[in-house]
């Protein structure tokens, strides 16, 4: 289960055992999704499977989560998502009514993100040997002139600066699922980010690197980017905007909301110069007004991810090995 939660197990198994197996420079970008070029266009290309449980919490569902998730895989390489195809795989006994559901919030959630499902497949597994409904979505959209998003074009100052609270999802997810209560209502932020981006990208389109922090967390994305890029990274623990409800429910269980999932957060590398202008288009727009400048990319420990403490310690954020909270997304 480990090798599937987006840390240090995920990683090895993409690199030692898919990537080698597949070859090739697309793949090697390891990127939230592919840029590659077409026919003298520049296009982003994603793909991603969905097997969170349950299938509804608060927030959403495995169906617009299926939408947002490749959309905004697809944001992050800058691109406008344009077509998405969908993949049901239905385990015997599930309730039409389910699946009907299901296919509602994805279809709705597509229409909000302007995109459209524009080729599918279904298949049934029989009881037993699934649960309920697995998704898998692939995206393609057009990456604009002069936008080039890749963690190998972070450098020693950029701004690392987060969109908003962070946390919200995986704790929803585990509220629903072991019935914890936590006195307060705690909801996924599950959402398209294309619009964000696009008010990000208005200000200037040299942004070094976006991530959308989903597995593993926002420490995960921080690590992955430090290590493509060769450069250390400092964050100041205070900064970074955890909800108290989440802090609290992570205070509880025992966990870091640094490794808790998102589903409507990014975090980007911005070159400093343009972090002000960047940080208030961010905050102009509903899913990032909270957002916040969080650390800095440093020549300092190349590849590694430190957190300054409110105590004025320093601590190492490392990649995690498998993951907190299974079943996420």
């Amino acid at each position: 289960m480990g090798h599937g939660g987006g840390g240090a197990l995920s990683a090895e198994l993409v690199q030692h055992l898919f990537a080698p197996a597949f070859g090739g420079e697309v793949l090697a970008q390891l990127g939230d999704s592919a840029a590659v070029s077409l026919g003298g266009v520049r296009l982003a290309f994603s793909t991603d499977s969905y097997v969170v449980r349950p299938l509804f919490f608060p927030g959403g569902c495995i169906g617009d989560l299926a939408v947002n998730g490749t959309v905004n895989d697809l944001a992050m390489s800058g691109a406008r998502a344009a077509y998405l195809s969908c993949g049901f795989i239905l385990e015997e006994g599930v309730e039409m009514s389910v699946v009907a559901r299901v296919a509602e919030a994805m279809g709705a959630a597509a229409r909000a993100a302007g995109v459209e499902v524009a080729t599918g497949d279904t298949k049934v597994v029989e009881a037993g040997h699934g649960d309920g409904i697995y998704l898998n979505t692939a995206g393609i959209g057009i990456i604009p002139d002069g936008v080039d998003l890749r963690p190998q074009r972070v450098v020693p100052g950029d701004v690392v600066i987060v969109s908003g609270e962070i946390g919200l999802h995986g704790v929803a997810i585990m509220s629903v699922r072991e019935g914890l209560e936590f006195g307060v209502d705690i909801r996924s932020d599950c959402a398209d980010l294309g619009g964000l981006v696009r008010s990000m990208l208005a200000v200037t389109p040299d942004l070094h690197v976006l991530r959308d922090p989903t597995r593993g967390g926002l420490a995960a994305s921080l690590n992955e980017i430090a290590a493509a890029s060769g450069t250390g990274v400092v964050i100041q623990e205070g900064r970074v905007p955890v909800p108290a409800a989440v802090a609290n429910a992570c205070a509880i269980l025992g966990l870091d909301p640094l490794y808790v999932a998102n589903e409507g957060k990014l975090v980007a590398f911005v070159p400093r110069q343009h972090a002000d202008a960047v940080l208030d288009a961010m905050r102009a727009h509903p899913l990032g007004r909270h957002a916040a400048v969080i650390g800095e990319a440093v020549d300092a420990h190349p590849g590694l991810v430190v957190a300054r403490t409110a105590l004025g310690g320093t601590r190492v954020v490392d990649l995690p090995i498998g993951e907190q909270l299974p079943r996420i997304c």
